[in-house]
């Protein structure tokens, strides 16, 4: 089997990056879940409202894209490039399902999207140049604030958009596995601040993505 050389790799994450931000990913692994339920009426308010929420998960992926890619090329362990680049595959199905569900809400994707990817991608760089096991930490740790803000996401979409909530549900769970890997490969716990500083990253994230 052919393993990739440095430039290799480079020119493969250079490709997915102009996928993923200029909304042209590749097909997805799996199917669609919102395409095994059917929804209920949406008013125009809860039809802007679900497409809001959705565009901030859409954001998400977008930025997980460049974490995930961001610390395959850094990883020192050649085992952890290739379950970096194998978590980011994964990851897409859910770039492509959100994307695919704000068409459907007659909506669109933030237009800061550039901006989004290359900010996680010089996170996730820093992240992966800190060493294996700090890369790691930082994984479980995303990946477990993802999953309260994907909870919060089910409380807030509207009860008729059974379609949405599918999706976030089959992304709860997918985010739930990577940190739980993340974790069992030796992730390293993050300090306080930096755990903080996360949150409060997110946060500006989802009040802009919500409204552009």
């Amino acid at each position: 089997m052919r393993r990739f050389t440095s430039l290799d790799r480079l020119v493969l994450h250079l490709e997915q990056a102009l996928r993923t931000v200029h909304g042209t990913p590749p097909v997805t692994e799996r199917d669609n879940p919102a395409h095994q339920v059917e929804n209920g009426q949406l008013s125009p308010e809860q039809q802007k409202h679900a497409a809001g929420l959705m565009r901030i998960n859409h954001v998400g992926e977008v930025c997980a894209q460049a974490l995930y890619q961001a610390q395959s090329l850094t990883a020192k362990d050649p085992q952890l490039q290739d379950k970096m680049s194998r978590a980011a595959d994964e990851e897409n199905d859910h770039l492509v399902w959100c994307q695919t569900r704000l068409k459907d809400l007659n909506s669109h994707t933030s237009y800061l999207n550039p901006a989004w990817y290359l900010g996680a991608f010089g996170i996730g760089t820093l992240a992966g140049l800190a060493g294996d096991k700090w890369s790691l930490g930082f994984v479980a740790e995303t990946e477990q604030q993802v999953v309260k803000h994907l909870d919060s996401h089910l409380q807030k979409l509207p009860e008729q958009d059974q379609q949405s909530r599918a999706v976030v549900e089959q992304m709860k769970q997918d985010e739930a596995k990577h940190a739980t890997w993340a974790v069992a490969s030796g992730g390293a716990p993050l300090p306080a601040p930096i755990k903080w500083l996360m949150q409060a990253s997110a946060k500006v994230m989802t009040t802009l993505a919500y409204r552009i």
